[in-house]
This record gives C-alpha cells, sequence and structure tokens, in this order.
C-alpha cells in the first residue's frame, strides 16, 4: 500500500451543524460518470471529539490512511466495484439516527451516490449507532442496503422492539462480537434473536473469541470468512432506490 489516500471534509449531522470526517473517492471519480456504492463508517466512542486524525488508528480509516484504495470484486456478478466512503466524527459517543440521515443526503447530493447500494458499518459506539440507525424508522432502515455491526454496545428499549424494520427490508446484516467480551456477544445474540422473530437468513455472526478490540483486522480486507471479506459480502446486496429524506428534528448525537 502506498501513502495516505484520504481527503478531510466536512459533513451535515443536522440542518444547522457540521462536523469533520474523512473522504474517499474511487481513484476513477474524475474520469467517469458513473454512480458509485456508499460506506459509511462510524468510529468507536473514544474517537469522537474534534481531532479528526483519532479516526486513522482504527476500522476502515485506518486501512486508508495505509493507501489503500477501497474496492471489492461482487460475488454475484463478478464485476469490481471501488467504493465511495465517508467516515464522520461524532462529537461525543456516536451519531443519531436523525444524524446518520442527514449525513446520507449531504454525501448523496454532493457525489455520485448509486443509492440502491449504501453500506453501514461500525464498531462499539459505531456499531451502536448502526443498530441504532436500523431500527430507528423504516424509511431510514430502507435506505441501506447491508450492515456491519462490530461489538455494538446496547441500544435503546425503544429501538429493541423495532427489528421488524430489518426484516421488512430485507437488511442483511453481519455481527462481529468475541466470547471474550461476553457482554457485547449478548448484545449481537439479542439482535439476531429478534431479527429471527421475523425472518430468519437475514443475519450471520462472525466470533473470533476476541476481546472488545482486533477491529483492525475484521476491516482488513485480507480478512475473509466464508471465501469473502466485509466487503465482497456487502456487495451481493442491493436496496430499492429511496429518495433523499428531510432529516428528523432530534439531536445530532446521544
Amino acid at each position: 500500500m502506498g501513502q495516505r489516500n484520504l481527503q478531510k471534509t466536512t459533513v451535515k449531522i443536522s440542518p444547522y451543524h457540521t462536523s469533520g470526517a474523512f473522504l474517499q473517492l474511487p481513484d476513477d471519480y474524475s474520469s467517469t460518470n458513473k454512480k458509485y456504492p456508499l460506506i459509511l463508517f462510524l468510529h468507536g466512542k473514544s474517537k469522537s471529539g474534534s481531532d479528526l486524525d483519532k479516526l486513522t488508528l482504527e476500522g476502515i480509516p485506518f486501512w486508508l490512511d495505509k493507501g489503500l484504495q477501497l474496492s471489492a470484486v461482487n460475488p454475484v456478478d463478478k464485476q469490481l466495484y471501488k467504493f465511495i466512503t465517508i467516515a464522520p466524527q461524532a462529537l461525543n459517543w456516536g451519531l443519531s439516527p436523525a444524524a446518520v440521515n442527514q449525513v446520507l443526503n449531504d454525501v448523496i447530493a454532493r457525489y455520485r451516490v448509486d443509492v440502491s447500494r449504501i453500506y453501514i458499518t461500525g464498531y462499539s459506539a459505531g456499531g451502536w449507532a448502526t443498530m441504532m440507525a436500523i431500527t430507528d424508522n423504516q424509511q431510514l432502515t430502507s435506505r441501506f442496503a447491508a450492515a456491519v455491526p462490530m461489538s455494538p454496545a446496547n441500544i435503546e428499549d425503544s429501538n429493541l422492539v423495532h427489528f421488524k424494520m430489518i426484516a421488512k427490508a430485507n437488511l442483511h446484516c453481519w455481527y462481529f462480537a468475541g466470547s471474550a467480551e461476553p457482554h457485547y456477544l449478548e448484545n449481537v445474540q439479542r439482535y439476531i434473536d429478534s431479527t429471527n422473530k421475523y425472518k430468519t437468513g437475514l443475519t450471520r455472526l462472525t466470533d473470533q473469541q476476541q476481546r472488545h478490540c482486533c477491529w483492525k483486522q475484521f476491516y482488513d480486507p485480507h480478512f475473509k470468512e466464508k471465501g469473502m471479506n466485509i466487503y465482497e459480502w456487502m456487495l451481493q446486496y442491493k436496496q430499492g432506490q429511496v429518495p433523499v429524506t428531510p432529516a428528523r428534528s432530534q439531536a445530532a448525537t446521544k
């Protein structure tokens, strides 16, 4: 891998507020007119605040900072897809569903996003933010084609009763949690069971016996399970075209 392959930018997290973010555009973005799949990456609690460079210590930004140009071959159509990747920074903890929705609206308005291929992933507090986003309201859930929550923290009780939204959106989720972090593994099992109550076949779980750590390993494209990394796995799934929706009036962060 070569040198850093990231841009610093800002994104809207509410109609009136912005936050820093890292952005990667495909290397051929400026020479084409095509639309690209989008990955929305959400960080853990310790990376919140105003020092954007902290995001490069973990997860997808770690690899992009090392020069990775994120792309993958879709196992369904065997085509190479290059991703637009956006990694916004929360001021504290993680982004609320309203803020996630606002980020999507902003990024879609500014860049050529294939709205049938929007993917969301995050670890720890970012796993919480991922889960909150896909269990908040049906319109937001249906914007995503697939989700990869890693070691997600507890979501709100009000969201625990909304897993029917995931089934209705046919949203596939690949969960990561380790037996050495039993609280987070219990969270994931609860989310899987809550999904299976309404529809089976939408979830999978990777348990590498890890503690509350090691996300760089799982976001590394070289990490594969059943022959696929998370990026190849994501590309199997598409969502119906969903228009830009207005942000809700709740706070941008929890």
